[in-house]
Order: structure tokens, then C-alpha cells, then sequence
């Protein structure tokens, strides 16, 4: 039988030229968020079965790419379920491994604690455009902080980051609140039984719209009076920090005031002191699938493209499933894999690339000729220049067109004859 040369569907290898741009936008990123004081770390790539699906990671735990126990450990014979065959998975997220990281190591860490992490997770998920099952995160993370600082320095940092990359491409940074979109639905008299149903339902309001949200909640058996209302709330609340204001004395009964004041310092705060320009808005229909988040929630939408390019929010519960202790956490994840294929598809550049150089000799030169070359080669180097030898083609228009791809913008060609002078 025959090896396989294409990769596993939903993954893919990854030429010079594109590894250039990850690269690039992997550096951008790293950088401005360490000006912001995160500090870079990193956690295995395999996590604790029981970590997992601790029911934490929403439908994400339904995708995990499970690792079979080794050795004596394996017996095929008496295992009853899969929960017998298996003991770890690799990690769908950066989250839950930094919430075990933290758990494990905060004695000596700072508090709060500014996380950066880069790295592969994996997902069984259906592939599409931008969309794999081994993909790159970008996250960063506070921890220890229960204060909108949190929120507003991460907003900031993940903006300034998304400027520099894709200055040419606006976007838009949409947020709201856990609490708020409870309090709407015990405001429009949803019983509590029906919230996460009635969230659920609101999630997919980018792809049914409000006549789609209206059926599903009725099919679902909740009340035309609450779903009217609901939809009404929806629709005429702006999408302002006044917006936020209006709905925080609406909801004044069934809510803690301080959930949209809150909320209305973040987003006043962010407008006032951001230098990179986006346009900022108050949603009430963002949800966010992960069942960890508590508290404020956001998303970043980019022109041009379907779907978000980083999302995030609180999650101040998740740590003390490991420690017994609740600690404030908040973080933003920037979609890299969608940020990358935006940029290949508007056929980006790397600015300020150092000058790449081929040095191309023909085949049968001897070894004095050869040492010439590469000295010449080494002194380039000296210089920053990034200089290739490689030998000859017979195709040479060829070889050059392919080295032109990956960025070599000018070739030297060595002769045996000319050499022997």
C-alpha cells in the first residue's frame, strides 16, 4: 500500500512564502502585546482527559482529538467505554491549559498575572475556508484582576496588534455582558429553566436573523408576550455607551446596575485613550458559545470578511475548578489562521523584508571555485543580506521563478569558465 502525500483533512502543510507572513504576523503580534506587559509562556499541548471535558469548553468538548492510553494501561479486553481506553486529549483551546498552568504555578507568579501564549490546538471540526482542525491561537490573558482595567487593556492591546498587521482592513470590536443578556431575558419573563435555551437561540442571530430567532423561541414553547418583548428590547436598544445607560435603568430590577456601569467605563474608556482607529459597538445579540465566560464578552469583526477574526471575555469561575478559590480572569484571542488567510488573499507582502540573494553556480565547478562562492556568500551574510547557493538548474528560468516566489529578488550566476579567472 502506497504512503499518502497529501496531510490529514483539515490540516495542511505550509510553503516558504506563507511561512514568511505567519511569521511576520506571529512576531507583530508577540511584540505588541509584551509592550503591554504580557509575559510569554507555554503549556503542554496535551491536557488530562477529565481537564477536558470538565464542561467547561461548550461544544468544543465534542471535538477533541482523544489519545489512546500506552502500555499495560491499554486493555482492550476489559474496557467497557471509551472513558476506559482513554486518558488525555490534546488541547481545543489555550484557555483551560493557562487556567491549569495558573492553578499550578501561582505562588510564583505576579498578581495579577499578564499571560501571553502562542500555540497549536486541535478540533475535529469541519473544515471550510479559515477554518482547520490544527490551527494557531494567539491569546493573552490577565488573571488576578477583577477590575475593568482588565477588559480595557486587553481591548487595547489585541486593537493596536490587529492595526499594525491589517492597516488597511477596518474593523470593529463588538461587546457586551453575561449579565446583560440574562437580565433581558428575566426582564421579557423568560422563566430561568428556558435561559440557556433562550441564548442559544439569540447566538444565531448572524444567520436567521430576527424572524428566525422569533420562530425557533416560539417552537420552543416560550410565550409570544416574552418573545415580542425580547425582540422589541433587541431592536430599538442603540449600540452606544448611552444605549448601554438606557438599558441599565431598564433592567434596574431584575439586574445589578453595576453590570452596564461597568460595561459603559469600558467602552468609554477604550474610545477616549485607543490610537489605532476601529469602530467600537455595544451588541446585544453577541453570546459566545464557551459556558465558561461570566462576565463581559467581545468579538472583533473585520470588513470583508465572514465571521470574527478574535473574540474573548471573562471567565472568573474556571480557575477555582482547579483550586477550590474563584480568581478573576479575562482574556482575547486573535484568530491567526483567519488573519493569515486575509492577508494571502490580498496578497500581502511582508514590509521591510531583509534583501534575499541567490547565488547560482553551474554544475561541475571544482571545489576551489565552490569555497569562492560560498565566501562571497558569508560576507553577504556579514552584511544581513540573506543569500542562498544553490546550485544550477537546467531549467534555470524556472528555478528562478520559484525562488522569486519565496522572495529572492536578485541571482548571481557563477560560470566554470569565468571562475577559472
Amino acid at each position: 500500500m502506497p504512503l499518502t502525500k497529501k496531510p490529514v483533512t483539515g490540516m495542511k502543510d505550509i510553503t516558504p512564502a506563507e511561512m514568511q507572513i505567519r511569521e511576520y504576523v506571529m512576531n507583530q503580534i508577540r511584540e505588541t502585546y509584551k509592550s503591554f506587559g504580557f509575559s510569554q509562556i507555554e503549556t503542554p499541548c496535551v491536557e488530562h482527559i477529565e481537564n477536558l471535558t470538565s464542561k467547561q469548553g461548550g461544544d468544543n468538548e465534542k471535538l477533541i482529538f482523544k489519545v489512546l492510553k500506552r502500555g499495560d494501561k491499554l486493555n482492550l479486553e476489559t474496557a467497557q467505554d471509551e472513558n476506559d481506553l482513554t486518558d488525555s486529549g490534546l488541547r481545543y483551546d489555550l484557555t483551560l491549559p493557562l487556567s491549569r498552568y495558573y492553578a499550578n504555578n501561582a505562588s510564583s507568579l505576579p498578581s495579577p498575572f499578564k499571560a501571553l501564549q502562542m500555540g497549536s490546538v486541535w478540533r475535529a471540526d469541519r473544515p471550510q475556508k479559515g477554518r482547520f482542525r490544527q490551527f494557531t491561537q494567539c491569546d493573552i490573558d490577565i488573571l488576578g484582576d477583577a477590575t475593568n482595567l482588565a477588559e480595557i487593556e486587553l481591548i487595547l492591546a489585541t486593537t493596536t496588534a490587529l492595526g499594525k498587521i491589517c492597516p488597511d482592513n477596518g474593523f470593529t470590536v463588538r461587546i457586551n455582558d453575561r449579565g446583560i443578556l440574562f437580565g433581558m431575558a428575566r426582564y421579557c419573563g423568560f422563566s430561568e429553566e428556558a435561559m440557556d435555551s433562550v441564548l442559544i437561540t439569540l447566538d444565531k442571530m448572524d444567520k436567521i436573523g430576527f424572524e428566525g430567532v422569533e420562530k425557533e423561541l416560539l417552537e420552543n414553547g416560550n410565550a409570544k408576550e416574552s418573545v415580542d418583548r425580547y425582540l422589541e428590547l433587541l431592536r430599538t436598544v442603540t449600540r452606544d455607551a448611552e444605549g448601554v445607560k438606557a438599558l441599565g435603568e431598564t433592567l434596574k430590577d431584575v439586574m445589578d446596575p453595576a453590570v452596564c456601569q461597568g460595561l459603559v467605563h469600558i467602552m468609554e474608556t477604550v474610545k477616549d485613550v485607543a490610537e489605532t482607529e476601529f469602530g467600537l459597538v455595544f451588541d446585544p445579540t453577541l453570546v459566545r458559545g464557551m459556558s465558561y465566560y461570566t462576565g463581559t464578552i467581545f468579538e472583533v469583526s473585520m470588513d470583508g470578511f465572514g465571521g470574527s477574526v478574535a473574540g474573548g471575555g471573562r471567565y472568573d469561575k474556571m480557575i477555582g475548578k482547579f483550586t477550590g478559590m474563584e480568581t478573576p480572569a479575562c482574556g482575547f484571542s486573535i484568530g491567526f489562521e483567519r488573519i493569515v488567510t486575509i492577508l494571502l488573499d490580498n496578497g500581502f507582502t511582508v514590509p521591510g523584508a531583509g534583501e534575499k540573494k541567490a547565488y547560482l553556480f553551474e554544475k561541475g565547478i571544482d571545489s576551489a571555485a565552490l569555497a569562492a562562492v560560498i565566501r562571497e556568500a558569508m560576507e553577504e551574510r556579514k552584511n544581513g543580506v540573506q543569500v542562498l547557493v544553490a546550485q544550477m538548474n537546467k531549467n534555470k528560468k524556472f528555478q528562478k521563478e520559484q525562488l522569486g516566489k519565496e522572495g529572492y529578488g536578485e541571482f548571481k550566476e557563477f560560470y566554470r569558465e569565468s571562475l577559472k579567472h
